[in-house]
């Protein structure tokens, strides 16, 4: 089986795998099943990671208005609210 490009957050659960969880990670990878399992959860964390940054930012008055008004003060509520989920995500479904 070739390689497939993985996304960030299948990269970093097959990492994970290889050195937390080596079992199943060698039986996924012996029975040809690793690279759709990964781009599974790389399907649900992007999912999961978008759904929430939605739901933090209207939560938290991060608009569209506030993006033409104060792009600057909008920068820095995204980058805060992507690695707060960001960190939601990898606790949810890549380090476990």
């Amino acid at each position: 089986q070739t390689e497939v490009t993985l996304g960030r957050w299948s990269q970093m659960r097959r990492t994970y795998l290889k050195e937390h969880h080596k079992i199943l990670y060698y039986n996924l990878l012996t029975s040809g099943k690793l690279y759709s399992y990964l781009a599974d959860v790389e399907d649900e964390a992007q999912t999961l990671f978008l759904r929430l940054v939605k739901k933090y930012a209207g939560k938290e008055g991060v608009t569209e208005q506030l993006k033409a008004e104060n792009p600057m003060k909008w920068v820095r509520m995204m980058n805060n609210i992507r690695e707060r989920v960001n960190e939601v995500v990898n606790a949810e479904m890549i380090f476990i």
